[in-house]
């Protein structure tokens, strides 16, 4: 019966151009990592490979055989010419002497927004873009160079994130080396705004005026379904909330929000149904089918995976067309070997390799594994949605695993739960899209019957997210894909076979329970009796204070964005915040504030004197009055008290006389308030971000800065009196950092202060939340481990 089904399968599937794609896509791959000439070898290897099947091979291979000549003779020549001209740009060697230059170019994609975490007195958000572009005239340094390579605008959002494909512009700026890997010649890091801006193309203005008027319906909804939206339809996660971005990453849904084949299949599907139920004919629908998923590419713009997807289903409705029957395997085999020919850089692009290898995996593993299920007793339906995000899963996991360092461990699960409502959620979207301009009142009707579908894949992310070991580290980089690779054959392989499969069974268990850290199998997070939490929530600060009450307890501080504040307290156990203190208004204290608000009750907002920034005030106050919470004002000598917690404030005392707009960063960070906490684990000097001049003042009033526990000034940065952290005396220092911050955090010189008085010192970037709890001699500390990466 295997055999039987084995040999149907190889009927079914024509592998004819499959070696005429791999041969493309290595030898472009290689050239791009390794040079022009490795190009050149590994086509000259598909032409003489490709020599011998047509001389000596049977007559059904003379077809794959043509396909590798071509392809490997493009390989050899125009692709390594191609790889040859980018490397040797004269923008590339002026880039690595960091000069300057003016370019006139043409926008070649949309711009991608870049996400900045907040710090200081910098709002977390968008505050520049990256666009690539194609250079018409250069001049670097006053003189001009010929010049017509590829260029990654580093701009500013003002002035260029309107900017639509096929547009030119003049702009000026300090050329950087581009990254590795790619046909880009170099970087411009632009700060002004574009001068001489042409007309873009009017079909790129009809597809902005349908994406602003998806946004513009979507602002009925809340904020995160109606970021949401505009991804799952178009791909636009401009609107997207951070938080839902990485829950959507940890639960393994966040292709769905990078426009894909599923995307043109859904689009396609439903154009043809809709022809197929007026009794349309082939070539009609065809032809229609057609125009909607050009339409629909234009729409959202020329992303390596739209393309492949739009390639190959050109490929299957001109075969519906012309009344054949067409495979999907040659198409896909198609689309690969013209798409890397056309642009070279989609060889080594991670969305078109997930986007190849995904179509792959459902054309070739899908099918044969839910016919397995079904012949186990599955029912059909069920059996399709099992077997399809499986086989995605299987085939995508090195991919994502060599480029993320993670293995998601509800991949399947979530993308089960999510597959019911992907193609309405797809369809409404669309249909939104283009009806929305002519007539808005049927566009949100549209929108509202989205809704329910876009808010139950935001609680499949968000729950998937919160699964203990939702996501496992795992090797990145080249290795890290290899060695998954590996893994993944093997067990498949193994599977094959019956009497290899309770081993293979046995195998993945062992590599769980050993593998996966035991607090994933068991949390025993937090641990008992804790006093306080050092939340790590990257670069920033927050911290949990328990009282005697279970789930209320005192925070200090937020964190840079919303989310991962959320998640300590969620961990914690805490429902009932009685005060929330603001240390003072930077960003890494007061972004993550309204996630605090998420499912708990907050008895008030409390902040020191300081108003700087003014933006950060305003959204704090906002925030207090959207909640509808006190907004209270510390001032020195205040003590608060609560069952098991008392805080008293200790500054700050360090004034300025200079209005909010003129304060810099380090009067802001001279005015963050101190507290002093008695705990049952102690006392705790909690100290925001005071610098210098605010440590001298407390050492020159002579202020009792004694405690068992300190949180370290300003993440541990190098303006740490040593009079100071002497006079506080602790056991045990906090430090909270972001892994792989780009500030110098923590600094030697302050953490060899500390070691050389003999305190221990904990560090979030290294041991993620810490928590203080009752000691026998003293203070005693307990570690979670999982330190969040560098902000994004």
């Amino acid at each position: 019966m295997r055999l039987e089904t084995e040999e149907k399968s190889r009927r079914d599937h024509d592998f004819r151009l499959v070696p005429a794609a791999v041969a493309g896509w290595a030898a472009t791959l290689a050239g791009l990592q390794l040079g022009w000439w490795v190009a050149t070898v590994v086509g000259a290897a598909a032409v003489v490979g490709a020599v011998v099947l047509l001389t000596r091979g049977r007559a059904r291979y003379l077809g794959a055989g043509g396909a590798l000549l071509l392809v490997g003779l493009v390989a050899a020549v125009p692709t390594a010419l191609r790889i040859h001209d980018a490397a040797a740009d004269p923008l590339g060697a002026a880039a690595t002497r960091g000069g300057t230059a003016t370019l006139r170019v043409e926008i070649s994609e949309r711009p991608r927004s870049i996400h900045q975490a907040g710090y200081a007195d910098q709002q977390a958000g968008t505050r520049s873009v990256a666009i690539p572009a194609q250079v018409r005239t250069a001049t670097v340094d006053g003189r001009p160079v010929e010049s017509t390579g590829r260029v990654l605008l580093l701009a500013p959002v003002a002035g260029w994130s309107g900017l639509l494909p096929g547009q030119q512009v003049t702009t000026s700026g300090r050329l950087l080396p581009a990254r590795g890997g790619e046909l880009t010649a170099a970087v411009l890091s632009v700060r002004a705004a574009p001068v001489g801006i042409g007309p873009a193309p009017w079909w790129q203005r009809a597809a902005a005026a349908l994406r602003n008027s998806l946004h513009s319906l979507c602002a009925i909804l809340p904020e995160e379904p109606a970021g949401l939206l505009p991804g799952l339809v178009l791909g636009d996660t401009s609107a997207l909330p951070q938080r839902v971005e990485g829950e959507f990453k940890a639960s393994g849904l966040t292709h769905l929000m990078a426009v894909s084949g599923g995307n043109l299949v859904i689009v396609g599907g439903a154009v043809l149904l809709l022809c197929r139920l007026v009794r349309a004919g082939p070539r009609l629908s065809a032809a229609a089918a057609g125009a909607c998923l050009a339409g629909f590419l234009v729409l959202v713009g020329p992303e390596p995976s739209v393309v492949r997807a739009s390639v190959m289903g050109g490929i299957g409705l001109l075969a519906l067309a012309l009344g054949r029957r067409g495979s999907a395997l040659p198409a896909l085999a198609f689309a690969v070997c013209v798409l890397v020919a056309w642009d070279p850089t989609m060889a080594g692009n991670f969305g078109f390799a997930l986007s190849v290898l995904a179509t792959a995996g459902l054309v070739l593993l899908a099918p044969r594994w839910a016919d397995s299920l079904v012949r186990r007793g599955i029912p059909p339906g069920y059996a399709e949605g099992l077997a399809v995000p499986l086989a995605a899963f299987v085939v995508t996991a090195p991919v994502i695993a060599g480029m993320a360092g993670t293995v998601s461990l509800v991949s399947v699960v979530t993308n089960v739960l999510a597959a019911p409502v992907v193609a309405p959620v797809t369809v409404l979207g669309v249909l939104a899209t283009v009806v929305g301009p002519w007539w808005p009142g049927g566009g949100q009707v549209l929108i509202h019957l989205a809704d329910p579908e876009a808010r139950w894949l935001l609680t499949v992310a968000r729950h998937g997210a919160r699964a203990p070991g939702a996501a496992l580290s795992w090797p990145g980089g080249w290795w890290g894909g290899l060695c998954a690779a590996a893994l993944v054959v093997v067990v498949v392989v193994a599977a094959r076979f019956r009497r290899l499969r309770l081993l293979v069974a046995i195998g993945l268990v062992v590599v769980l329970l050993t593998v996966v850290p035991a607090k994933v199998l068991m949390p025993g997070w937090p641990p008992d009796g804790w006093a306080m939490v050092e939340c790590d929530v990257g670069q920033g600060d927050a911290l949990v204070l328990a009282t005697a009450e279970p789930g209320r307890a005192v925070v200090v501080d937020t964190g840079p964005e919303p989310g991962p504040v959320d998640e300590c307290l969620r961990r914690l156990g805490v429902d009932r915040v009685p005060l929330l203190v603001l240390s003072h208004l930077h960003a890494d204290h007061i972004g993550g504030l309204a996630s605090v608000f998420d499912g708990r009750a907050v008895g008030a907002i409390a902040v020191g004197p300081g108003r700087a920034p003014a933006w950060a005030w305003q959204s704090v106050s906002g925030e207090a009055r959207r909640r509808g919470v006190p907004l209270a004002q510390l001032s020195e000598g205040q003590r608060l008290e609560w069952p098991g917690l008392a805080l008293e404030v200790l500054g700050p005392r360090y004034a300025t006389t200079r209005a909010p707009a003129l304060q810099d960063g380090t009067m802001i960070n001279n005015s963050s308030v101190v507290l002093r906490a008695d705990t049952d684990a102690g006392r705790v000097l909690l100290t925001g971000d005071v610098e210098l001049a605010a440590q001298a003042d407390l050492l020159a009033e002579g202020v009792d800065l004694r405690a068992d526990v300190l949180k370290v000034p300003h993440h541990g940065s190098r303006y740490s009196l040593p009079q100071f952290l002497a006079a506080v005396r602790p056991r045990t220092a906090l430090i909270s950092v972001g892994a792989g911050n780009g500030y110098g955090h923590p600094s030697k010189s302050t953490v060899d202060v500390l070691g050389t008085m003999g305190v221990l010192v904990a560090r979030t970037d290294v041991d993620g939340d810490t928590a203080v709890l009752p000691g026998a001699s003293g203070p005693a500390v307990a570690r979670r481990g999982e330190p969040r990466g560098p902000p994004r």
